[in-house]
């Protein structure tokens, strides 16, 4: 008797491959290839595929896995991916479960800082139009760096041997490791809502000197922005001379290491009292030399003749204000006999012309034209009463309702309104409007024709 055949689901197909995938290939692969289909879906998991000239690998990668990247994967940039291949069960497929994802040929954090700074360039956060100008003589300095590293004490000490006056708060916090940036933004943040009560003129943020790794925290995005939107100056002291952060490139000025901070952020006390002692020199030769240029201007007006005899200024003026008022009775005297040969050569002139002859005339004339007014106006309106009867005759000649005075009458049918002039204009039973004179009507009805 023949064995019955094994018949497989599909599922057990499927689970059949992922564990011969196990069993046979090494637990952890690294794969290099190039990235394609690169998709980040809301849940955080992470979708794409490795390609090379002839093949593709499904990829995939967990939240929690792509969360410790620091770069942003980009179709087609080449990579390495580390991780096991795995088998999609309902999908039928295998995959590699991806759980570390490093750029290939160029270090993993280089690239993303490479990245971060292209993104914030084309933001205009490195713009030198954005960035503030540091106070010349800062009363209060704010320094947010490591209570224990060694960075803390360069910068005070650098800026106590330069300025001394200036007043110093400290504000610890994390300048490594994980989260560290977030809490530098925080602190730098909240600095800035404090700083009315504060009243701080320059911050300043650094650390010492380290790895790329070590100085990753000034390079994340969340302190640039931090960086960038306060509204206190920053001067950014990260690192040893070759290192470059984004922090300094996003503050309004670079130390290029904590103990040149105090060199970029205050002035040198000594400098300061040279250039005021140099000040102080200026200002007394030029008080000493006004009042020399005053002291002569005094010495010649003493020596001036108003001085000398004061009375002069007044004896002078008496003597100007007699001619002024000599010249001026003069010329009222010529302008009054002026003005009286004027009157005189007018009233000659009216006696002349016999004003009262030339009145009387003039009225005659006046009354004339009055008089021949008068009788045109009354011929005139004579004349429009007599053709204005004339028309009103015509008019009442031509009125149809006229001959009602005489005894007839006008009558309409009252359907129609037309004139009744014979018996065929009318029907039986149609009703009939008669006018008489004196605005009397009557109504009637034909029984007959």
């Amino acid at each position: 008797m023949p064995t019955p055949k094994k018949i497989y689901t599909v599922s057990q197909i499927n689970s059949l491959v992922k564990v011969a995938l196990e069993e046979n290939l090494p637990p952890r692969l690294i794969v290099r290839g190039q990235i394609g289909d690169w998709k980040r879906h809301t849940s955080g998991h992470c979708y794409f595929s490795l390609k090379d000239e002839a093949a593709v690998l499904p990829c995939i990668m967990w939240a929690s896995k792509f969360r410790a990247v620091k770069f942003t994967p980009e179709d087609g940039m080449a990579a390495l991916a580390t991780g096991h291949v795995d088998v999609y069960t309902p999908g039928g497929r295998y995959q590699l479960n991806v759980d570390k994802l490093e750029p290939a040929g160029v270090g993993t954090l280089q690239l993303a800082f490479e990245q971060m700074v292209r993104k914030l360039q084309s933001e205009g956060l490195f713009d030198e139009a954005h960035k503030r100008t540091l106070p010349p003589y800062p009363a209060r300095i704010g320094i947010l760096t490591s209570e224990s590293g060694a960075a803390v004490h360069d910068i005070i000490d650098s800026i106590r041997s330069r300025w001394p006056c200036g007043r110093l708060s400290f504000y610890p916090v994390p300048v490594q490791g994980e989260g560290a940036a977030a809490k530098i933004a925080a602190a730098l943040r909240d600095i800035n809502r404090r700083n009315r009560t504060l009243r701080l003129d320059v911050l300043i943020i650094g650390r010492g000197g380290g790895s790329l790794e070590d100085l990753w925290a000034f390079n994340e995005e969340i302190l640039a922005r931090a960086v960038f939107d306060s509204q206190i100056p920053v001067i950014s002291a990260v690192g040893h001379e070759v290192d470059t952060t984004i922090a300094d490139l996003v503050a309004d000025a670079r130390a290029s290491t904590p103990t040149k901070a105090g060199v970029v952020a205050v002035p040198d006390v000594r400098d300061v009292w040279r250039h005021l002692s140099a000040l102080e020199r200026t200002l007394t030769n030029h008080a000493k030399a006004t009042a020399q240029l005053a002291r002569q201007n005094l010495l010649v007006v003493l020596a001036s003749a108003v001085f000398r005899d004061p009375l002069v200024l007044v004896q002078n003026a008496g003597q100007r204000l007699d001619e002024l008022t000599a010249d001026l009775t003069e010329q009222m005297r010529q302008s009054l006999v002026e003005a009286q040969r004027k009157v005189t050569a007018g009233y000659e002139q009216i006696v002349r012309i016999e004003p009262h002859r030339l009145l009387g005339r003039k009225t005659v004339e006046l009354s004339d034209w009055q008089n021949r007014a008068k009788a045109g106006v009354n011929r005139i309106t004579n004349d429009c009463r007599i053709r204005l009867t004339a028309q009103e005759n015509r008019l009442t000649a031509l009125n149809p309702k006229s001959v009602l005075q005489r005894g007839y009458s006008i009558t309409t049918s009252k359907k129609t309104g037309s004139l009744v002039r014979a018996s065929d204009d009318v029907h039986i039973g149609e009703e009939l409007f008669t006018e008489l004179a004196g605005e009397n009507f009557i109504e009637s009805k034909v029984t007959k024709k």
